[in-house]
């Protein structure tokens, strides 16, 4: 047996009784070897790891986001251990594990007789406020209680809050070009963009077609079907198909810079071009697949942009490419944490649309005629994985113009992908997919009609539902939907500029269209599971 399923195996690291002063708390997406933390090595300090059902169990996960997090932690604490540094890991079926990161620490303060307890910075607002109040109390018992930086962002938590104070909307597209500015990332000069422009996006909005062929999925497969077992037998529940336990996510930085490596020499060069494609025929097209090595930190942006900015200076990927990805990292990846971080945790709340309508059946199954949606929703459930037009514009869409409750899409999402942490998931979610914030983030809903899905991707050929039809039995659902949304949400909507030509075709319809829509839609609405 290799020698990381040997680790990944082990059901519990020991300790040695040796006292220690200070425990480090190290959370399952914050696994950066090179933090600052790990530079010396101390018989004084303890890192402590655990798998606890507080994070399996606060929404129902996908089983391979479980899985995954759970290896790669337990892969992480066997390199701390060759590095000559002190574990305490607890496995989720340990007989010592309380299943709650402080009542765990606390038993480990006694354990060991610490007087310090370390953490870097959560990511998620729940964790954040749940240490914080921990440390106050224990604090006023006279323990040393530290928080610390990650060292992973580029942004601090509230650098996003300070630029836009004062604003109304907060348009990525501001915060984007600061970040360029202040990072010399894609710059001519310190204030001008390389190419003359700061967004190639109107370059990267074509089909795919089959040509040029979707790279050899270059990821390494893993068996953990031992741990996967006791995941099972521990009882948590999941959902989603756990592949018996062979999952081709990275385990370590080791594996997530060969797929950065992979990345950039294979699908780099056509990523802009078709990254906001859909297609029957490919679940990755050229897509980098590095969003889960860098949730968990096993990459840095700060390297993965550098990588990219190098492939277009050496005339590896065309500027469109280069600029389209780094914007997703630079640009995106900071701002919604800036967005979650400014607003939490009311922003978990917005429901700006009032929608209340239940989560189809089949996110559960994938099992619908709609055709796109079928493979949108049977890949997520299958890979823990979609790309961002397949949750944004195909999933997404539909929940937001069927009238999905938007807390409930947001627990789903949550779950059920392998790179989501609310962090970074909740903002896409309520803001970017389902308009609950009212245009904080998004300068109008993301929506559309069969038309778009059609021009973007190649399922409407195969569909049960007709793409053109709007009103008859075998209308795809999009299309009464689209007109529905419009015309329900017209006192909030109308007087949108970057939507206003919907309203001047709604304007020329006739009362009987108009309430021949509104039939089909609450009809749809209300056989949403039979679809």
């Amino acid at each position: 047996m290799p020698p990381q399923q040997k680790a990944f195996a082990r059901t519990i690291y020991s300790m040695t009784p040796t006292p220690a002063r200070t425990l480090r708390l190290i959370l399952g997406d914050q696994l950066n070897p090179l933090h600052p933390w790990f530079e010396n090595v101390s018989e004084d300090v303890v890192y402590v790891l655990m798998e606890v059902r507080q994070e399996t169990d606060y929404v129902l996960h996908h089983a391979q986001k479980i899985l995954a997090i759970f290896a790669a932690m337990r892969d992480f604490a066997r390199q701390l251990r060759e590095a000559g540094h002190r574990v305490r890991y607890i496995n989720i079926d340990s007989p010592s594990n309380r299943q709650s990161l402080t009542d765990n620490l606390d038993a480990l303060i006694t354990h060991c007789g610490a007087t310090t307890v370390q953490y870097q910075a959560p990511d998620e607002w729940r964790l954040d406020a749940q240490l914080a109040a921990w440390r106050d109390g224990l604090i006023s018992q006279g323990l040393c209680v530290e928080m610390v930086g990650s060292h992973h962002f580029y942004t601090e938590r509230d650098e996003a809050a300070r630029l836009f104070e004062g604003r109304r909307n907060w348009l990525m597209e501001h915060f984007y070009r600061h970040m360029r500015r202040q990072h010399g990332v894609l710059m001519e000069t310190p204030i001008k963009p390389v190419g003359g422009q700061w967004n190639f996006d109107h370059d990267n909005r074509q089909p795919w077609r089959g040509s040029p062929p979707e790279p050899t999925d270059w990821r390494q497969q893993h068996d953990h079907q031992a741990p996967w077992q006791t995941i099972v037998a521990s009882g948590v529940a999941s959902f989603g198909e756990p592949r018996a336990g062979q999952l081709a996510w990275p385990l370590n930085r080791a594996e997530a810079l060969q797929h950065l490596d992979a990345f950039i020499q294979h699908a780099l060069p056509h990523f802009g071009q078709f990254q906001d494609a859909i297609s029957q025929q490919s679940w990755r097209l050229f897509h980098s697949l590095l969003s889960f090595a860098l949730n968990v930190k096993m990459l840095s942006p700060r390297e993965v942009v550098a990588r990219a900015e190098g492939a277009w200076r050496e005339g590896h990927a065309p500027l469109a490419a280069a600029e389209g990805f780094i914007r997703q990292i630079l640009g995106w990846r900071e701002y919604v944490r800036g967005v979650y971080w400014a607003h939490m945790p009311g922003y978990a709340q917005h429901n700006k649309l009032a929608h209340q309508g239940p989560l189809p059946a089949w996110f559960w199954t994938g099992e619908t005629r709609m055709a796109c949606m079928a493979q949108a929703i049977g890949q997520s459930l299958e890979q823990a994985y979609a790309h961002h037009i397949q949750r944004l514009m195909v999933i997404g869409n539909f929940a937001l113009l069927v009238g999905v409750n938007p807390q409930a899409v947001h627990r789903w999402y949550l779950g059920v992908y392998i790179d989501a942490f609310e962090w970074v998931e909740l903002p896409n979610t309520l803001g970017m997919s389902q308009f609950a914030d009212g245009g904080l983030l998004a300068t109008k809903p993301y929506v559309s009609a069969a038309a778009y899905l059609d021009r973007m991707g190649d399922h409407c050929a195969g569909c049960h539902y007709q793409k053109k039809e709007r009103l008859g039995e075998r209308a795809c659902p999009f299309n009464a939907l689209y007109w529905d949304f419009h015309i329900r949400h017209a006192p909030l909507l109308r007087h949108n500029p970057r939507i206003g030509m919907v309203y001047k075709q709604i304007d020329k319809m006739t009362p009987e269209a108009i309430a021949a829509i509104q039939t089909k839609a609450k009809d749809l609405q209300a056989r949403v599971d039979t679809l």
